[in-house]
């Protein structure tokens, strides 16, 4: 059987959608699974079982990518069409069993609304797929001891902590009555963000701080982050793997939901700043293309307390 699965263009939204993925995947073992997404996000697919073909879909105007999209799968006979992007594609498509996915304003997190759509009783957890060489690139990138690994860049300038904000709290967490004494602080990012994870970089002692921000793939830096200590980071695709990948996650929050994106897992936690986000939204105008830095009221001292909280509830739950 056939099963086409249509997911998003952002790397946090791929990710969540692996819940519903796993589950397909559980729910017919002999599909052949083909995957449509934003090229940012195919990379996270190269392992997935059972999939014989990643669509990288590249966004063109006046929506041409759709058709293009049409043009590649309108040949074959689907059992399953999943389209978690409500496209009109999908109703193009001959297929037995056709799941469309549409977003709404709900108070409910993305994935509780995804597992509706497969009448699911409880949400999945996101699952990413690691490969063997993936694994050995992480445990060659990984420094010895204890690992805070820290996400401080994000897709729009309204989500991202100040730099600065990162390594006074990455300083205080691994200090000697910090959570992880002595630790190394790995700083994760695509290439293109470079610039905006410098401040962390620069403001930490060079014995300290590892660089790798654009220096892993996508799963290479799951793999990597499944062997850290405890991630700190904005709401971001990055964040969203880091929960996926098991390791403590705190994700910061200012001009987005966490009740809709908040990191998913036992072991995951949410510090928002001390404006809600309706008082940021319409204190500024927001756009997100050009509103600046909306995070200026989540201090360094708020962060650490959040990062404490959980760290303590991990710890007893281990305990």
């Amino acid at each position: 059987m056939k099963l086409l699965f249509i997911t998003s263009t952002r790397i946090g939204d791929a990710v969540l959608s692996t819940a519903l993925l796993s589950h397909f995947i559980e729910q017919y073992p002999d599909a052949e699974i083909t995957i449509a997404c934003g090229p940012a996000a195919a990379p996270l697919f190269a392992e997935t079982p059972q999939v014989v073909r990643v669509i990288a879909l590249k966004k063109r105007r006046l929506g041409l990518h759709w058709l293009t999209l049409w043009w590649r799968c309108w040949p074959n006979f689907w059992h399953v069409v999943i389209d978690l992007r409500a496209s009109a594609l999908s109703y193009c498509l001959v297929t037995v069993q056709r799941m469309v996915w549409r977003q709404n304003s709900a108070a409910v997190h993305r994935l509780v609304s995804l597992a509706k759509l497969a009448h699911l009783s409880e949400p999945r957890a996101p699952r990413l797929w690691i490969g063997a060489v993936q694994e050995s690139a992480a445990a060659r990138a990984l420094p010895k001891g204890p690992v805070l690994a820290i996400g401080a860049t994000a897709n729009w300038r309204g989500k991202q902590w100040p730099g600065e904000n990162f390594a006074e709290l990455a300083l205080r967490l691994t200090a000697s009555d910090g959570i992880l004494p002595g630790a190394a602080v790995v700083i994760l990012g695509a290439a293109s963000e470079h610039a905006l994870a410098a401040p962390v970089i620069e403001n930490l002692p060079v014995s300290r701080a590892h660089d790798l921000v654009g220096k892993l793939d996508l799963l290479t830096v799951a793999a990597l982050l499944a062997r850290c200590d405890f991630f700190v980071g904005n709401d971001s695709g990055l964040m969203h793997i880091a929960a996926a990948s098991g390791v403590p996650t705190l994700g910061l929050f200012g001009p987005s939901r966490e009740v809709h994106y908040a990191p998913w897992g036992t072991q995951c936690a949410v510090v928002r700043t001390g404006l809600d986000y309706d008082e940021l939204i319409s204190a500024r105008g927001y756009d997100h293309r050009t509103t600046g830095n909306l995070m200026e009221s989540l201090t360094v001292d708020m962060a650490e307390t959040g990062a404490r909280d959980l760290w303590a509830r991990v710890s007893d739950a281990v305990t």
